[in-house]
């Protein structure tokens, strides 16, 4: 199979000839046979290696009524995304041997993108007693990333324990990094909008106090950390200390916090108080914002992860106090991140593919993604033409949830085309 007309990391344009799921050759005007009945163009679109998601929110098992991993999967593969990392806070919880290889075989039985479990830090992310780490990481689904996303392992002792324990086969704690005694009963960011509004304040400290502790945690046992959906300038500043130190510490910002801002929950185009913003941690403020973006370009943050999380239609629409937090991001992700940052010339097409492919896998210890685009690789690829706006339309998500922050903005580009091991999972946009 010859894919032409291309351009890897936004170059100039090649050919790509598919052989065996690798890409065997790059170059112009390749000969032989194209493939597909007459091959594929992709008519100037940019080439990145297949996007790799360090956080995504499959449900199942046990909320099937938001997401599948067929659905979710699917919904990454719309995205330009050949592997995700699927987050332990189902039910039962991902904190067990078999639970982890159950979503492991779903997600090698759909086959629309590799799904990578990830585990459980504590039993019932209940944050008392460790889970079953050995078992997990010797399991077939052979996990390295271990997380009770959703929840912060806040006993110090109890996270110390777990840093050391995965050094044995070269894991990483992924942290929520969120002080819970700081906030009981929160809804939206700490600041001015949350004053008007009459809303429980977020104070950035929550999030910022256990970033800080448990990066001297992980240096002091020499271990390696990763922090979740960054929010905060005051993280920012914490996370650059801590990188000034050698410390093996990594972190990652959503689209949304790169994007969207708190104002939002008193003044949007669907009104006031609309839960369709509320996720956890809460959007910031634009200040907050700017410093994020400049983290993200600077490599202060390393990776740009989606936090992807459906929620059915009754958990969203609904007062705000009582809604669900959470957005879904996986097929929007690539197109925030051009309005954010490569529109911005803040990141370029070979600073996306670092964050958005290279540096996931490489966290998360997954072979056969994360690399680049050369004879030889294994052909996960993204076809992404970053020339068009559309308006977002969650009616054609392949996700089962509709609860997207985007619904009528207009955002930049679109897939073309996603290739997992040199298949086509999406091809024009539309699933193969």
């Amino acid at each position: 199979m010859i894919i032409r007309n291309v351009r890897i990391l936004g170059g100039e344009p090649v050919d790509l000839r598919i052989e065996d799921g690798l890409v065997a050759e790059t170059g112009p005007g390749l000969s032989g046979d194209d493939g597909f009945d007459g091959g594929f163009d992709g008519r100037g679109a940019i080439v990145l290696p297949g996007l790799v998601d360090l956080h995504t929110h499959l449900r199942e098992p046990g909320r099937e009524d938001a997401e599948t991993v067929q659905t979710g999967t699917q919904s990454a593969a719309r995205g330009g995304y050949t592997a995700v990392h699927a987050m332990a806070n189902t039910s039962p919880v991902a904190d067990t041997a078999g639970v982890v290889e159950q979503v492991w075989r779903l997600g090698r039985e759909f086959g629309h993108c590799d799904v990578q479990p990830v585990g459980a830090v504590t039993v019932g992310l209940e944050g008392r007693q460790l889970a079953e780490l050995g078992a997990m990481a010797d399991s077939a689904a052979r996990v390295r990333v271990f997380s009770d996303d959703g929840k912060c392992v806040d006993d110090a002792v109890l996270m110390r324990r777990a840093l050391e324990y995965v050094k044995a086969f070269d894991g990483v704690v992924a942290q929520h990094a969120q002080e819970p005694r700081l906030t009981g009963g929160a809804q939206m960011n700490e600041g001015v909008v949350s004053g008007r509004l009459g809303l429980t304040g977020w104070p950035a400290v929550a999030e910022e106090a256990i970033i800080a502790r448990d990066c001297l945690l992980a240096a002091h046992v020499g271990s390696r950390l990763h922090v979740c959906h960054v929010s905060t300038a005051g993280s920012v500043e914490i996370l650059r200390w801590a990188k000034s130190k050698g410390w093996d510490v990594t972190a990652e910002v959503t689209p949304h916090h790169l994007l969207l801002t708190d104002d939002l929950v008193e003044d949007s185009p669907v009104g006031a108080y609309n839960p369709i913003y509320k996720v956890n941690p809460p959007l910031r403020t634009r200040a907050d914002v700017e410093a994020l973006r400049a983290a993200l370009a600077d490599g202060t943050i390393d990776v740009v992860a989606t936090d992807h999380a459906p929620h059915p239609v009754e958990d969203k629409e609904t007062e705000w106090s009582a809604a669900a937090m959470g957005m879904v991001g996986l097929e929007t992700a690539l197109s925030v991140v051009q309005e954010a940052m490569v529109d911005t010339g803040l990141l370029d097409w070979a600073g996306v593919a670092e964050r958005m492919s290279y540096a996931p896998a490489r966290i998360g210890r997954l072979p056969g993604h994360g690399r680049p685009v050369e004879a030889g690789a294994v052909a996960n690829l993204t076809l992404y033409d970053p020339s068009v706006r559309t308006a977002v339309d969650p009616s054609a998500f392949a996700s089962k949830s509709r609860n997207t922050p985007y619904e009528g903005m207009t955002l930049p580009g679109r897939v073309v085309a996603t290739f997992l091991r040199g298949r086509p999972t999406v091809l024009e946009g539309k699933l193969v």
